[in-house]
């Protein structure tokens, strides 16, 4: 009996993200666990107070890199769904800017397989985020 591939979604998107969305992408009768990671807008960043909005900006290969990232992590042991997505554009202090999942047999290997994912999508895709000050200025992360 051959093993099926893990369901793999990945996306870049200006519309608002969804944790309901992924965890249905990732649910698979397998799965007896799933790690979610959710990263939200923070009014500070960079030892400064005062963020105001991010501006998120992307390759135009970070898509393909998003995939590679999330692929990779797919082929974790027991691994049946993996899910990243990203959002580009303008957000505001408190808005959803990534939504990692990963489905996995048990909790180690989800738990592993989520961290991975954040992890290496951070290091790996080329994804810039331009944050504004009250004080009216402005900083580049991830250039």
């Amino acid at each position: 009996m051959t093993q099926e591939l893990p369901r793999v979604v990945t996306e870049l998107r200006e519309t608002p993200l969804s944790v309901d969305e992924a965890l249905a992408a990732v649910t698979h009768p397998r799965a007896g666990a799933v790690a979610i990671f959710v990263g939200t807008v923070r009014e500070h960043d960079e030892g400064r107070e005062g963020v105001t909005e991010l501006d998120y900006s992307a390759h135009p290969s970070a898509l393909d890199h998003l995939t590679r990232v999330a692929r990779e992590v797919a082929l974790g042991d027991e691994v049946h769904g993996v899910y990243a997505v990203h959002r580009t554009g303008p957000l505001a202090v408190g808005d959803i800017a990534v939504v990692c999942a990963v489905s996995a047999e048990h909790r180690p290997e989800a738990f592993a397989g989520g961290r991975a994912l954040i992890e290496e999508l951070k290091a790996r895709v080329p994804i810039w985020k331009r944050q504004e000050y009250t004080e009216g200025e402005h900083s580049w992360v991830g250039m």
